[in-house]
């Protein structure tokens, strides 16, 4: 495995980063810290000479990685735990403090996107933890109705909420898990790379979660159901904005992978496909937007 790397200013970045992404596609990753005027932008590849004609274009050095270059990266990442809200933790490594499966997700580094840290997934976690709050008020309500209908003699069964939740561009399965654990009843994940959904469903044996269908396919090509109760998108704008008229049938929406600089365009297009927008976030040069179908 080699890695084109080069440390640039924000001024070179916002100049070329639409060019790298063109090359790049997913495997560019733009790497930044608010106390620092520069960020690294770095693109993995296979072979040396996939990297060459970027190196020769944008500049910047090719590093080879050693065969254990995953396991000796992810020993040597020791982040936080990131807690959402007061419902759910992830961790990235086996430790004591996450044994309560019902409350913790164990989501290691891997070759997936989605652990969790970058803005875009954390923004989501955390709209998705919002989102699924009534969740716990709804099964609350219905069995406390179930019991006061069979005092009064009436049927034992009451209708339960579907609770389901459609995930595009899963990564490491990250929303998908988290979906589950927060109450989803059945959560189908899809993402077009083969190595992402094999992670995914990896992490969703690691975590003991069950009743989670992952597909391997194309989100313009995905017949999607007629209605979902949630829908999160983790994708590029442009995808975003193509797909708009199959996620509108979702009841909530939750939208992420968007750049600042695209926030108009993705606004206008919500509004011409009927969908409002509830709430915005914003961090560092990201958006994640919930928002009603």
């Amino acid at each position: 495995m080699f890695v084109w790397r080069k440390r640039a200013s924000a001024a070179w970045l916002a100049a070329n980063e639409a060019a790298l992404r063109e090359i790049g596609g997913q495997r560019l990753a733009i790497i930044s810290r608010p106390d620092r005027k520069t960020a690294i932008a770095e693109i993995a590849a296979s072979s040396r000479r996939d990297l060459e004609k970027i190196r020769s274009r944008f500049g910047g050095t090719i590093e080879k990685l050693p065969r254990d270059w995953l396991k000796e990266f992810s020993r040597s990442q020791k982040s936080e735990p990131i807690k959402i809200g007061n419902r759910l933790v992830i961790y990235r490594s086996v430790t004591s403090k996450n044994r309560s499966r019902n409350k913790s997700l164990l989501i290691p580094a891997g070759r997936a996107f989605g652990t969790g840290e970058h803005p875009t997934t954390a923004m989501s976690l955390r709209l998705l933890e919002r989102c699924t709050r009534f969740w716990g008020a709804q099964a609350a309500s219905l069995q406390s109705s179930a019991g006061s209908r069979t005092q009064q003699g009436g049927s034992l069964r009451s209708p339960e909420p579907k609770r389901t939740l459609l995930d595009l561009g899963t990564g490491t399965g990250i929303l998908a898990l988290a979906a589950k654990r927060l109450g989803a009843a059945r959560v189908i994940a899809i993402d077009h790379d083969p190595v992402a959904i094999a992670t995914a469903r990896a992490n969703a044996r690691r975590n003991k979660l069950d009743n989670i269908d992952f597909h391997v396919a194309d989100v313009r090509r995905w017949p999607f159901p007629p209605r979902s109760e949630i829908i999160t998108a983790n994708l590029f704008s442009e995808l975003l904005i193509e797909i708009l008229p199959k996620l509108k049938r979702a009841q909530r929406l939750i939208l992420s992978g968007i750049l600042r600089d695209q926030e108009a365009q993705l606004v206008r297009a919500l509004k011409r496909n009927g969908i409002v927008i509830v709430e915005m976030r914003r961090r560092g040069k990201w958006i994640a937007i919930l928002a009603r179908g």
